[in-house]
């Protein structure tokens, strides 16, 4: 099982699209193939993503599961629906209130 200290691995997209955000936060799911799925979207609920201006931040415990994410957001939304803002190695989760 995985910890908040290993999914280090993030990537931080905006998007203007409610459901757009709800489709990346089921392939940040999908993604993250091992350990604990839900650290991976944590803190990217409806009210986080409108506080921080339409960006979130999905952290993964490999390197690898961020690259599946990002491939598989590239194959099925929309191109123009989201963008990719920052991308970190060293960007620990943090437990969610």
């Amino acid at each position: 099982m995985t910890t908040h200290k290993d999914h280090r691995f993030s990537i931080t997209v905006h998007t203007d699209d409610l459901a757009v955000l709800y489709c990346l936060r089921a392939l940040a799911d999908y993604s993250q193939e091992t350990g604990n799925t839900r650290i991976t979207w944590g803190g990217t609920k409806k009210e986080d993503w409108e506080r921080d201006g339409r960006s979130v931040t999905f952290r993964f415990s490999r390197p690898e599961y961020r690259a599946k994410f990002t491939d598989e957001a590239i194959r099925v939304l929309p191109i123009k629906s989201w963008s990719k803002v920052r991308v970190s190695d060293n960007d620990p989760a943090t437990p969610q209130p």
